[in-house]
């Protein structure tokens, strides 16, 4: 900001403020140049003026080249048009944690509020989104919890996007053979049942039990939080990646079952093309296909992702052979015709191996692709994940070194001295434990030696004593 002086004619004099492109770019060069850390402390009444339209900006990129900002003594409104400031200018995901009711408006403008229950009541918690008892928990609600929920967030839109352009593009190439009309590649059960019960379990799971790191690891590395604050994990590229592998999958999906059923033949000669066996291998296919899909991307496996995703499997086949089925056709004859068509198609080896052969063909290049980005490109997730699995081998094999050497040893160690001390002992085996066998000889032993040795002395003293008889009395001094 350039001052300039100007006179009036009464004789007194104003300041001016010109703000020119030319100051605002030797302000951020000197912002640039700031070496060390510094903090800035404001009060109430400067941050009055420093919220001002036309110092707004100076204000913010002086509090940004700081290490830390400390505004005293504000009133709540200004605390809300600080966090306003930043939203404003900055584009950045802010955090508001008080205590209090005069933090409810700051709390209610950032993104995310924070409130601590504490003597100053509950409002700042009502209002809040998260809410802890102190404040050394922010760690871990940012480090772990909200570094976590991001992970599972963006693992969860990626593959929900992937397995609906999966699903959905297989219809837009049937369309090149059915002259787009409105007849449709799967059956109007299978379309109904794929996004409520085939997949919908799988990735519920893995959009609240996944990690990629344990909890001690992720307050161990604070880094890790980077890739969310620089929304590495879903963006557009991403998003668009996403879309790519949807439809390359919808292609195999659809032209591997062409090609392989216009000249298969069944078991008995007859032609193996027909709709409803092309609509249940492709539907098989599929629904195959995105589990094996769910199962790459689940980073942490519990109870509850095996029975999601093999129950969803199991519950595809059980629902596919029901309405196949001659019960449902005597109940609905109407609504499933195709009779044991299911039970005729999968029975052909050619349908398993046109299954088998789309699968491999989909899920290879995923996996070719993650080994190779593991590789030569890993992230710092995958260094953590590797160095704690390479610490729990170490840790496995320690505890089989103990468990040989407390079973090889028998004797305790000893210090060796320049003097003679009980070596010679200690080699001898006196002072080795005895078994029970032995010890129970030994006692038998010493036990009968005593009783031969205390008879030897009775018998001496009754030879001792006959000659003198009972004349012999003792003498009184």
């Amino acid at each position: 900001m350039m001052d300039s002086s100007r006179s009036m004619g009464n004789g007194f004099s104003c300041q001016e403020k010109l703000a020119s492109s030319s100051s605002a770019s030797r302000l951020t060069s000197v912002l640039e140049a700031i070496a060390g850390e510094y903090a800035l402390v404001i009060n109430g009444h400067s941050l009055a003026h420093a919220l001002e339209a036309d110092m707004e900006l100076e204000f913010l990129e002086t509090a940004c080249a700081c290490k830390a900002v400390i505004c005293c003594r504000v009133t709540p409104l200004q605390k809300a048009q600080v966090v306003e400031l930043v939203k404003k200018y900055k584009k950045a995901v802010t955090l508001a944690i008080g205590d209090g009711a005069n933090d409810v408006s700051m709390i209610k403008t950032a993104h995310i509020g924070v409130g601590i229950s504490g003597q100053e009541g509950i409002q700042a918690v009502l209002a809040s989104d998260y809410s802890f008892s102190q404040f050394k928990f922010l760690q871990r609600l940012l480090l772990v919890h909200g570094r976590w929920s991001y992970l599972r967030m963006c693992k969860f839109l990626c593959y929900f996007f992937y397995k609906n352009f999966a699903f959905t593009m297989v219809h837009f190439w049937f369309g090149f053979f059915c002259g787009f009309s409105a007849q449709t590649v799967y059956d109007q059960y299978f379309i109904t049942l794929y996004n409520i019960v085939y997949t919908s379990l799988p990735v519920l799971a893995m959009g609240v039990f996944d990690q990629d790191v344990t909890e001690q690891r992720s307050m161990e590395y604070p880094k890790l939080y980077e890739p969310g604050q620089l929304n590495l994990l879903f963006n557009k590229r991403e998003f668009f990646i996403c879309i790519a592998q949807g439809i390359y999958t919808s292609v195999l999906m659809f032209f591997i079952p062409y090609g392989v059923f216009a000249d298969a033949t069944r078991n008995d000669g007859a032609q193996l093309a027909d709709y409803q066996s092309f609509a249940v291998t492709v539907a098989t296919s599929l629904v195959i296909v995105v589990s094996v899909q769910i199962g790459l991307d689940t980073g942490f496996w519990t109870a509850i992702n095996h029975f999601f995703i093999w129950g969803s499997l199991a519950v595809y086949f059980a629902i596919l052979f029901a309405m196949h089925s001659s019960g449902l056709f005597q109940i609905f004859p109407n609504q499933f015709r195709f009779v044991g068509n299911a039970q005729n198609t999968l029975a052909q080896p050619t349908v398993w191996l046109t299954i088998t052969l789309t699968t491999v063909v989909c899920i290879m290049p995923v996996v070719a692709f993650r080994f190779l980005k593991l590789d030569l490109k890993p992230e710092l997730s995958d260094t953590v994940r590797y160095t704690q699995l390479v610490r729990k081998k170490q840790r496995a094999q320690h505890r089989c070194m103990r468990r040989v050497g407390r079973a090889g040893s028998r004797r305790s160690g000893y210090a060796f001295s320049h003097q003679e001390g009980f070596g010679e002992l200690i080699m001898s085996g006196k002072n080795m434990r005895l078994s029970s066998l032995a010890l129970s000889s030994f006692a038998a032993r010493s036990s009968s030696s005593w009783i031969e040795t205390l008879r030897k002395k009775k018998g001496g003293d009754s030879t001792a004593s006959s000659p003198s008889g009972g004349a012999d009395k003792p003498l009184k001094v």
